[in-house]
């Protein structure tokens, strides 16, 4: 894809590398030529998709808390980066509630200190920071959220987000002027799935560890309904939005929702069924979640934007989703193919799927 070639022989600083989704946005950047420098604290999970490619041999390592504004300012002006892509979050609803004081600083203070890092660089550079769908103040309405609802939040890990997007609009607006060179857009996603991802809480982890190991999986809310999308689908959309970013600066400033049509709104159960058609011999048991917790069951975005502005929109069925996170974990779990393997031949098939059904070139 030629959009995408602007990557090649570019700095690119990655926060939060090590997670699902910086990992599999670390590999394909990498495989578009670009000289990568990833900022994370830590490794969360074991085992993690960062570490089962082997990606810290390939790139500049740097962990570091997102939360060291000296660390992050340092990190940033001395290496001087052509794009950032800020991932590094706490990103899980339910441990929001047990830990909510990390979340929110996390979440905040660590976007603030990107921002405040960036804002001294006096190079060109495009920041895309990486929200959440669940930044919308969610009435639960079957109509999909745009880019002008309102912010809202109700538990610790959706305002957590929220705030942030305050404080990025407060520095566009006081520090990110014409005078200087850093262009800033927002992405929003979420619900995402695919190989690779291990965290705790999360449905599709959840099954596979119980079923890598031939135990019965447990399904919390069964019946609530998500707009799954696969991970290629949302990290390709922050590189369509970087790399035009790049080439057309009055996009700065601007919020992007990148979610899946709505036709791939399915209840959690549905999507265990899609997945297990893929698998032989596995079971699984409905439970109602003992926590008194709140959990959205309905909550969706509008893209019309996105692919109105940036010609992006999702491209893959729901039933193409689930097969490529069946046939991922397939793969690790039971052949002789490397992680890295699957998942560089997922991303050349997507990037290829781009191409023909979105001609984008």
């Amino acid at each position: 894809m030629n959009i995408l070639k602007i990557f090649n022989n570019k700095k690119v600083i990655i926060t939060g590398h090590t997670g699902f989704k910086g990992s599999w946005l670390t590999l394909w950047l990498q495989n578009l030529g670009a000289n990568i420098m990833g900022v994370s604290k830590d490794i969360v999970t074991t085992p993690s998709h960062f570490e089962v490619l082997k990606l810290n041999k390939k790139i500049i390592n740097k962990m570091v808390d997102i939360n060291d504004l000296k660390q992050i300012k340092k990190i940033i002006n001395q290496f001087k980066p052509a794009f950032i892509f800020h991932l590094a979050a706490q990103a899980l609803v339910r441990k929001s509630y047990a830990d909510p004081v990390d979340t929110v600083k996390t979440n905040t203070i660590g976007t603030l200190n990107i921002l405040e890092a960036a804002r001294y660089l006096k190079n060109d550079c495009n920041v895309i920071l990486i929200t959440s769908d669940k930044v919308y103040k969610n009435l639960e309405i079957n109509r999909g959220y745009n880019e002008k609802d309102i912010l809202g939040g109700k538990d610790p890990y959706s305002g957590s987000k929220a705030a942030a997007e305050n404080i990025i609009y407060s520095y566009i607006n006081s520090y990110f002027n014409k005078k200087n060179k850093t262009s800033v857009c927002i992405a929003r996603a979420g619900n995402v799935i695919g190989g690779g991802d291990w965290s705790k809480d999360r449905i599709v982890p959840d099954c596979i560890k119980s079923w890598s190991k031939k135990k019965v999986a447990i399904i919390r809310n069964p019946n609530s309904t998500r707009p799954w999308q696969h991970v290629l689908e949302a990290v390709g959309g922050y590189l369509i939005l970087a790399a035009t970013l790049k080439n057309n600066k009055k996009l700065h400033s601007h919020a992007f929702n990148f979610g899946p049509s709505k036709k791939n709104n399915y209840k959690v159960i549905e999507l265990i069924n899609s997945i297990k058609k893929n698998w032989k011999d596995i079971k699984y048991k409905k439970i109602k979640s003992k926590k008194n917790l709140f959990e959205s069951k309905l909550l969706r975005l509008n893209s019309q934007k996105a692919f109105k502005i940036i010609k992006w929109r999702s491209i893959l069925k729901f039933n193409e989703t689930t097969k490529l996170v069946s046939e991922w974990y397939k793969n690790y779990y039971f052949s002789k193919l490397s992680p890295k393997e699957i998942s560089l031949n997922q991303i050349n098939m997507y990037q290829k799927l781009l191409e023909e059904r979105l001609k984008i070139k």
